[in-house]
Order: structure tokens, then C-alpha cells, then sequence
């Protein structure tokens, strides 16, 4: 029998207990957690959260597929064209091998292609639009700004970058 993984999308702040209940079941599942120190007004505390909002991941076989979108946070699966996109077996290990390193893992939902035209939102350089030359893994990219007259190759976290407008 065929064992997939698939990414299950859950109720907001519900990962860890789908994932949980998975478990329960017997059900393999994975919910990569990131460790992130967050600061209130009267402390500081190191708290696990879910590198990927609202999502788990399972591996499951054709039996197993209903039981694990019928637990109680599971909304859906993802799919493209009606059909749930199935995850390559590396993608997970790869997502697991880097959570084990000390490196900062960031998610975008925005597609940086080189080439591209891309507006630095933050940061001391916010407002200057740049091209995009080459990815830096996933975190990082590599831009060209050419409004100062001159090339200028500065690395910068994806988070201070969005697509610029066409004009």
C-alpha cells in the first residue's frame, strides 16, 4: 500500500493539537516548529510555534486519507485543481533537516524570480525599487538598485521585499 504526504490544513492555532490527534490515531504526521522568543511588557519567554500557519503534514495511504481529514481541527486538504497535491517525500526531510540547524527559517507566499522588479519595502533602503539577480537560498536575495546611478549589490531578508508595479 502507497503511504503520501499531504498537507492538511487545519483551524487557525489548531496545528498542534491536529497533530496531536494524529498521533492518537496512529497516523503519521509532522508539524515543523520553529523556536522564537517572544517579549511581552513584563517578560521574555522561548516559545515553539508553527513554522507554517495552519498547516500539518501526513503521511497517509488511501485508507487513512478520510480518517485523517476527519479529525477535529482538519478543515482540508491542499490541493491544486481539485485534487490534493501530493509532497514529495525530500521536501519533508529537507524541511526537518533545516529545522535542526541553527539557521532562521522564514516563510513568504510571495514567487521572486530573477529578473524580476522588486520594491524594498523596510529597512534603511525602503522606498528604492531593485532587480532581482540571483537567490541567496530562501531567506536571502541578491538585488541590483540602479536609481543612485550605479550598481549596488545588497543582500536583503525577503520580508523587506515585495513586487514592484509595473509603470
Amino acid at each position: 500500500m502507497a503511504y503520501n504526504w499531504y498537507a492538511l490544513y487545519t483551524f487557525p492555532r489548531f496545528e498542534k493539537k491536529v497533530y496531536s490527534r494524529l498521533l492518537e490515531r496512529r497516523i503519521e504526521a509532522y508539524l515543523p516548529l520553529q523556536k522564537k522568543l517572544r517579549k511581552w511588557k513584563d517578560r521574555k519567554k522561548w516559545i515553539e510555534e508553527p513554522l507554517i500557519r495552519s498547516y500539518v503534514f501526513v503521511k497517509v495511504s488511501e485508507l487513512e486519507y478520510y480518517t485523517a481529514l476527519n479529525i477535529e481541527g482538519a478543515v482540508k486538504y491542499i490541493s491544486f485543481s481539485g485534487k490534493a497535491a501530493c509532497i514529495p517525500e525530500w521536501q519533508i526531510l529537507a524541511m526537518q533537516k533545516l529545522l535542526n540547524t541553527d539557521h532562521e527559517v522564514t516563510i513568504s507566499t510571495r514567487i521572486f524570480k530573477p529578473g524580476s522588479v522588486v520594491r524594498i519595502v523596510s529597512g534603511v533602503l525602503e522606498g528604492f525599487d531593485g532587480e532581482l539577480i540571483s537567490y541567496k537560498g530562501k531567506k536571502r536575495v541578491v538585488i541590483r538598485i540602479s536609481q543612485i546611478g550605479r550598481t549596488l549589490l545588497v543582500t536583503l531578508p525577503l520580508s523587506d521585499l515585495e513586487m514592484a508595479e509595473k509603470e
